[in-house]
């Protein structure tokens, strides 16, 4: 039962999920800093599922897209390029 509530419920710390630490751990391994260029979401999402994060893509790509939408989340973690879908309802494109 507790493997179940840790991976259910943020983190009382920073209100993170697992989930999400992995991401932005991921992401700061690569290098994607707020100054330099911009990188494939197909590239942080492989090395996450290789390295972090032994379940599925979509999973992973869901999550990114999630903290790329400005009225998902309090603060925008990740700042996205492209279509991260809407407030509307529309979905994000695909992982490229």
């Amino acid at each position: 039962m507790s493997v179940i509530v840790g991976r259910a419920l943020p983190d009382v710390r920073d209100g993170l999920k697992p989930v999400h630490r992995r991401v932005l751990y991921a992401m700061n391994v690569l290098g994607n800093d707020w100054n330099k260029a911009y990188k494939k979401s197909a590239r942080v999402v492989g090395d996450v599922i290789g390295k972090y994060n032994p379940h599925g893509d979509l999973a992973v790509y869901n999550t990114i897209v999630r903290m790329a939408q400005p009225f998902s989340l309090r603060y925008m973690l990740v700042d996205g390029q492209g279509n991260f879908g809407s407030i509307d309802g529309d979905s994000a494109a695909a992982m490229r």
